[in-house]
């Protein structure tokens, strides 16, 4: 594996146009730029349709851009052959040989390449080490478990010690549970090898547990791209707040901009709201107003003097770790996650249905963003 360059790869002004049956084009990729890291967990994340696959499809070499073009290690390969590019692509699939051993499902890309004998027994020891499979060289694919299977997968496409290993959602056939288990032994497993990893997934958690960065997709177009706290706690518009985890939403018009903060008029609470100007908003102009439900925070009596508001609990939802509230005013609906801090069977120390709270909305934790 060599590295040539800062970045892995590079999508510079690429295009992907599909036909559709009603005989119009569509733009599955739209004009999109992305810098990729060496050595970086990189991740894009959408729902479907959205064009994550397919620009995935496209540095794998499966799809060619309409326009633009794709550089790995700083070389145009926007139109050069999958066998003859510097990646390999673990899929949801596996495409495992089940009339292969193990071993022999991951020393098959040695072989083709006519490796050494020695040198494939010791590179398939060690990766299979690696993903903590050793002992079962001898078995086939359809007796080992899903979670382990993944893991052949993923250690067939190492093992040839890719400068790029594409992986297109490898962990959806997997229950909750394995999931989230494979999510911190795939970014443990990155980090051994240092290799790029380029991640596809409609999973948000999925996407902020491992990624060093992400790439936030919506028809065809790079919404937002940055670090998941980044993306998370600062997101650039009302589409990228939505998409990753829950928010409240306000619909206003700015009455005052200055420095990092904004006031906001909310004509459903009939106040002014204020928040961090992270949409760089000006006066007159319409705006949303975004916060975090476990931002929120609940009172008997008012905490602030500003941002404040009196509603009525309408549900309450109890998952043990948090207490969904939800609460009514003006209204307005207003989704509050509290995280349940004792260990109580009294049902006075829970939200009771009808209760009258203050919501109290801490100007650092609300956002204010351009309405489109």
């Amino acid at each position: 594996m060599t590295q040539t360059s800062e970045f892995a790869v590079e999508l510079r002004d690429v295009v992907k146009t599909f036909q559709t049956p009603e005989g119009t084009t569509l733009n599955a990729v739209d004009h999109v730029d992305m810098k990729i890291k060496n050595g970086e967990f990189f991740s894009m994340l959408g729902s479907s349709g959205c064009g994550k696959t397919t620009s995935l499809r496209m540095m794998a070499g499966f799809e060619w851009p309409s326009e633009g073009e794709i550089y790995i290690e700083s070389k145009a390969m926007g139109h050069t052959p999958p066998f003859q590019r510097p990646v390999n692509t673990v899929f949801q699939s596996y495409a495992l040989f089940q009339h292969m051993t193990i071993y022999q499902n991951i020393a098959f890309g040695l072989e083709m390449e006519k490796a050494p004998v020695n040198e494939i027994k010791t590179r398939v020891g060690h990766i299979l080490e690696m993903v903590q499979l050793t002992g079962m060289e001898r078995r086939y694919p359809k007796q080992l478990s899903g979670g382990q299977q993944q893991r052949v997968a993923l250690a067939r496409a190492l093992v040839k010690m890719p400068n790029v290993l594409l992986l297109d959602e490898p962990l959806g056939a997997l229950d909750l549970k394995l999931r989230k288990e494979m999510q911190i032994e795939l970014k443990a497993i990155q980090q051994k090898v240092g290799i790029t990893f380029v991640y596809v997934t409609h999973d948000q958690q999925e996407a902020l547990t491992m990624s060093d960065r992400i790439a936030v997709m919506s028809k065809g177009k790079v919404m937002q791209m940055g670090a998941p706290v980044e993306v998370y706690e600062r997101p650039n518009s009302r589409f990228v707040a939505d998409f990753i985890g829950e928010s409240n939403f306000l619909n206003g018009t700015v009455r005052e901009a200055e420095g990092e903060y904004a006031q906001v008029y909310v004509p459903a609470l009939n106040a002014e709201v204020k928040g961090l100007n992270t949409g760089g908003v000006s006066v007159g102009q319409n705006a949303v107003v975004s916060v975090r439900p476990e931002k929120i925070r609940l009172s008997e009596e008012p905490a602030l003097k500003m941002n404040c508001f009196r509603g009525q609990v309408t549900n309450t939802t109890y998952i043990g770790s948090d207490t969904h509230v939800y609460i009514e005013l003006g209204g307005q609906k207003f989704k509050v996650w509290e995280q349940n801090k004792i260990s109580s069977l009294d049902p006075k120390a829970y939200y009771t249905i009808g209760q009258n709270l203050c919501l109290n909305l801490f100007p650092e934790n609300t956002l204010v963003l351009a309405e489109s």
